[in-house]
């Protein structure tokens, strides 16, 4: 991008010096702010607020060029090389000091210290870094990763180790999508678990890194999924909020649910049978909550939100891109792992495909469903993706072989004569086959834990499908035949 390109636009990544200031701080922080991002530029001889070229006299310009050179040189830690030279704007000669992104990380101003000299770009502006980010950039720095260092405090034993590993393997049978892949999944085991860095060796024993209190949901780390249903298109009135805790893939199927049941359920009808057809492609949703699990930063202690508008999906994953991942590189495919032991356990348990294939793919589902294309935005401090609610017409063409009729329902207001969605039709198929179903029946039917299994047969209840008979343990859920 030209100077003049960047004059008639925005650039986040620019900053304009009338003049060379007095005090090198003053650009300092934008310097080494670059070198802990994506790079930059800083442009001398441009008014910041008004854009004007001022330029400098040729008699002085290379004396100032050696003085910048020599204040980066001086004033950041580790050492940071810009590439200084000389343009032409306007019939005026301007000074641009470009800082590459840096790999040794953090940098930051020698005087302040790491302490206090640390510092970013967001939205475009210079701001110290706080200690989360600071970390995070130490991780960067020494190419190592957050979720394969040990956990302290957290103690497992060897019942625990067996448990994890068997519950891993339960949904890697259970995500599978063909019985010849269900058929091929091997026992995951400590060796395994060492080898992702779920599991850290020392002295012949055995200790959990942080990825294994992330997947079990155990440990200090207060990993959390809150989701939110909201009138209109702010935070402004909530209908409905829940958080979800436990083993991470409990927490990507509770919200993938929570979602699935404040969104636009329509019907198409493929030849004489009715199917259900979701607004937004539920493949897509969950893939992005499972993008959103493997991919955020657990250094940052807030928790991947889920929010339903009455306009659009927002999933906001916390903690900027890592380190060589921008916006434009994730849309096309190019995949920077930042938690590379849930990544390998992601894989195993069949949540993942290939690396960097999901986004991509997620793009492409969104858009073949008629919807406009996923808004990607911040990854300086968050990322955020929307996914736009587009409504269901009512259109029906007679001469198709697949007569789609196409019935606009909302999940929160609508009784629907069949449940929609995998866990309700299990059950409900269950019930239909039998007399009913118990809690227990329902959870070992489901592979879930008792408070979520409760909690969709309530819904269920709620909605017309299923009639609740009994109390306390002699309780159980039948077919509602009445009114039907």
């Amino acid at each position: 991008m030209t100077i003049e390109e960047i004059l008639a636009g925005e650039s986040k990544n620019v900053e304009f010096k009338e003049d060379l200031p007095e005090k090198s701080i003053k650009y300092m922080k934008s310097v080494v702010a670059f070198a802990n991002g994506t790079g930059g530029k800083i442009i001398f001889g441009i008014a910041d607020k008004t854009r004007e070229v001022v330029g400098f006299d040729k008699e002085d310009v290379f004396k100032k060029m050696d003085t910048i050179a020599n204040a980066v040189s001086d004033s950041c830690e580790p050492a940071i090389i810009p590439d200084i030279t000389l343009q032409t704007v306007d019939g005026k000669t301007v000074i641009v000091a470009e800082i590459s992104e840096g790999r040794q990380r953090p940098y930051y101003i020698k005087a302040l210290g790491r302490e206090g000299g640390v510092y970013v770009r967001v939205a475009g502006t210079t701001r110290l870094a706080d200690e989360y980010m600071i970390k995070e950039l130490l991780f960067e720095g020494s190419n190592r990763y957050f979720d394969q260092a040990l956990c302290t405090g957290l103690t497992i034993t060897d019942e625990d180790i067996d448990a994890l590993c068997k519950a891993m393997k339960e949904q890697a049978v259970k995500n599978a999508h063909t019985e010849e892949q269900k058929a091929s999944i091997k026992d995951v085991g400590k060796q395994q678990l060492r080898s992702w860095g779920v599991l850290i060796e020392r002295d012949g024993k055995d200790y959990p890194s942080n990825a294994f209190a992330i997947l079990t949901g155990n440990g200090g780390l207060h990993v959390a999924t809150q989701c939110g249903v909201f009138k209109g298109t702010t935070k402004s009135v909530f209908v409905d909020r829940r958080e979800y805790t436990g083993p991470i893939w409990e927490q990507i199927d509770e919200a993938f649910q929570f979602v699935l049941r404040n969104i636009h359920l329509g019907a198409t009808i493929v030849g004489i049978y009715r199917q259900d057809i979701y607004e937004i492609p539920p493949d897509a949703i969950r893939e992005l909550i499972i993008n959103a699990m493997v991919h955020r930063s657990y250094l940052d202690h807030g928790t991947i939100q889920v929010a339903v508008y009455d306009d659009r999906l927002e999933i906001t994953s916390p903690g900027k891109l890592p380190m060589g991942q921008t916006l434009e590189r994730m849309k096309e495919g190019y995949s920077k792992i930042r938690n590379e032991a849930l990544a390998h356990a992601f894989a195993y348990m069949n949540l993942i495909e290939h690396w960097g294939s999901g986004i991509p793919r997620i793009i492409d589902k969104v858009k073949a469903a008629g919807l406009r294309e996923p808004e990607f935005i911040g990854g300086e401090v968050d990322l955020r993706i929307n996914i736009y609610r587009g409504q269901i017409d009512g259109t029906v063409d007679l001469n198709s072989p697949n007569t789609a009729v196409k019935l606009p329902l909302n999940r929160r207001e609508t009784a629907d004569k069949v449940p929609a969605n995998e866990q309700e039709q299990q059950i409900y198929k269950y019930v239909s086959e039998n007399a009913g179903i118990t809690t227990a029946q329902a959870m070992k039917l489901l592979g879930i834990k008792q408070r979520r299994t409760r909690e969709i047969l309530v819904k269920m209840v709620e909605k017309g499908w299923l009639r609740k008979e009994g109390a306390s343990r002699s309780t159980i859920y039948v077919k509602n035949t009445e009114g039907r």
